[in-house]
């Protein structure tokens, strides 16, 4: 398995020294193998996040409403489902932020009243569910926390 991470670490390690690696290169890792690589490492890091929420809040996250361009990746959502294990739904109109200026225009406007009359506006435009077994998920994650270990051992050698 190939593991990838390119900048310090967030929650819950909060190392801002840690490098930029790739670890389980071989002779036979090709481009394709780098790019699904960069893809999985944002969900690692994001159920590093989730789960660092979770553990704060003593609240379990149900699912995780995502947008954005990368949101816009299938294999990216349906891993993140995965590694995760709750669902993911990816709103229907993927660039948000705009909207949400909108949104926040219209409510000073007093084009909406409050913000539950905008609660009907959110649609989902895709759902995925997890499909990986307990079993490769834990081995994946485990591997992925060994690889940050070993960013944070050579940061700091």
């Amino acid at each position: 398995m190939l593991y990838q991470h390119l900048q310090g670490w967030v929650a819950p390690y909060w190392d801002a020294e840690a490098r930029g690696s790739i670890f389980g290169v071989t002779r036979g890792t090709t481009d394709k193998d780098i790019i699904k690589a960069t893809l999985q490492s944002l969900a690692y890091q994001t159920r590093n996040v989730v789960d660092t929420m979770q553990k704060d809040s003593g609240i379990k996250i149900p699912d995780l409403r995502v947008d954005g361009g990368a949101s816009n990746n299938n294999y990216l959502m349906q891993f993140q489902a995965d590694i995760l294990n709750i669902t993911i739904e990816r709103t229907k109109i993927l660039e948000t932020t705009s909207l949400g200026a909108a949104f926040l225009a219209g409510l000073a406007a007093g084009y909406w009243k409050n913000t539950d009359e905008l609660k009907h506006i959110f649609k989902i435009g895709q759902a995925f569910e997890p499909k990986m077994s307990d079993a490769e998920r834990d081995k994946l994650y485990s591997g992925w926390q060994r690889a940050i270990k070993a960013t944070q051992v050579f940061a700091h050698d």
